[in-house]
């Protein structure tokens, strides 16, 4: 319980200098706590790169997806874009976001269970390469405004001699529920029948959701998304809902006909190690299973061809590549009941533990190698008593107000869920490669809070 924090849990370019100084991309912590200030969140770009290229080797640049969910801003679109991959994005804020940073829009998958007419005309104004169905309402809204004259401009890529590019069919994929369960956490378990997101295979709504999209002269299909929860470690999850899509695959393609299902997009929910001792599957594991379930499906089904394998990893990108960065500002000792450590930041930029239990583990970067034997419950600054960031966290027995506080693997959903609550303004984000640190998001001012009010 006393030891020093697991170094595994920290981004690929961390190192302790011989005082026990932590630095990540060759800028040591507590410099940039200086610089820029706390709460902070630091990303390792090249453990960002390193994994993205992971997800690459593994499944090929067509076969993968990031998943802007988990973090996204402009320079973090920049970096997939440059990494190859494809980006999803959930909402139209993420599709502007991504937009405006000039990613192809033909790369970009467009998820959502209630999308709403405005976000479905930007998607195909823009002409966004996949617009993931989820529910009949949607393919209702997606016919209406075709029939009403807008369609998405073919891709760059399929222009030919300089002709102008001229409109086609929306592509459409069909997320569904392959009743699997997860083995995660209930919030974000999405594959059970019982889920906000897709149309349910069994009772035979993801069947005739197809069969629409087949018939409509409006709408291509083109597969099928089916995504059951995130942060699993368990890959069979993986392969029963590999199973159940493959089938249905098979039934589609029995009554649409040959080729109507080309792209099988199995999500993405990866789960990563937060706490010392976690042993999640590597990404060369989670593919094997992942193919091995697709092609044995494919030959019991009697498919004629294999779908096209794609998935959609957020977390396992972005979570270990990111720690953030509090300084102390009151240690509370309750004598016989415990001791509060609260630090300059909380639920507002990790909603997390405060949302579904999550667990963290803490340290100090300053002394990263001092023996931990004091625990304690690291509490945020928010008037809230279930603002508890990391609960019986081990820290130094000298610790004091003041010193500089990390919490590694927050580099998904932290800033991605980050609030205003109890008008806190916003943490900073800035990005470290070879010694240097890039601001690539700035910290929110107190009259950053007033921007959108009305006198």
């Amino acid at each position: 319980m006393s030891a020093p924090i697991d170094l595994r849990l920290l981004p690929a370019t961390a190192a302790v200098s011989a005082d026990g100084r932590l630095s990540i991309g060759g800028c040591d912590l507590g410099r940039l706590a200086k610089r820029f200030g706390t709460p902070l969140f630091v990303y390792d770009e090249a453990h960002l790169r390193a994994r993205c290229r992971e997800y690459v080797e593994a499944f090929g640049a067509d076969g993968v997806a990031y998943a802007g969910k988990a973090f996204l801003c402009r320079a973090m679109v920049h970096l997939v874009a440059e990494e190859g991959l494809h980006l999803d994005v959930a909402t139209g804020g993420e599709l502007h976001v991504a937009l405006s940073a000039g990613f192809p829009a033909a790369r970009i998958v467009f998820h959502g269970n209630n999308k709403s007419d405005e976000e479905l005309a930007s998607a195909l104004a823009a002409g966004v390469g996949r617009i993931v169905a989820d529910s009949f309402a949607e393919l209702d809204r997606l016919e209406k405004l075709v029939k009403g004259g807008l369609l998405p401009l073919a891709a760059p890529a399929a222009v030919v001699g300089g002709t102008p590019p001229v409109p086609r069919a929306p592509r459409v994929m069909l997320r569904v529920t392959p009743g699997v369960e997860a083995h995660t956490h209930e919030y974000i378990e999405t594959g059970t029948e019982d889920s906000k997101f897709g149309f349910p295979v069994r009772p035979g709504d993801a069947l005739e959701a197809a069969r629409r999209v087949a018939a409509s002269p409006h709408l291509e299909l083109v597969g099928l998304h089916c995504h059951i929860g995130s942060q699993i470690h368990v890959l069979q999850s993986y392969a029963l809902a590999a199973a159940v899509a493959v089938k249905l695959a098979a039934e589609i393609e029995a009554a649409a006909g040959p080729g109507s299902v080309q792209e099988l997009n199995l999500g993405g929910g990866l789960g990563i190690a937060y706490h010392d001792g976690d042993e999640p599957p590597t990404v060369a594991e989670y593919a094997a299973v992942l193919r091995t379930a697709v092609d044995e499906a494919v030959a019991g089904a009697g498919l004629a061809h294999r779908p096209a394998l794609l998935v959609e990893p957020g977390r396992s990108i972005a979570a270990t590549a990111g720690v953030t960065l509090y300084r102390v500002g009151t240690i509370k000792e309750i004598a016989g009941v415990r001791t509060y450590v609260a630090v300059d930041g909380g639920m507002s930029d990790n909603a997390r533990p405060a949302t579904y239990g999550a667990r963290y583990e803490a340290f100090l970067p300053e002394r990263v190698t001092a023996a931990r034997p004091l625990i304690v419950t690291v509490a945020g600054k928010h008037c809230e008593q279930g603002d508890l960031l990391v609960r019986n966290a081990t820290l130094p027995a000298d610790l004091a107000v003041g010193d500089l506080l990390c919490t590694p693997a927050t580099g998904a959903y932290g800033y991605a869920m980050a609030s205003n609550y109890n008008k806190v303004p916003r943490p900073a984000v800035v990005f470290v490669a070879d010694g240097e640190a890039r601001l690539v998001v700035r910290r929110e001012t107190v009259d950053d809070l007033l921007r959108l009010e009305e006198e």
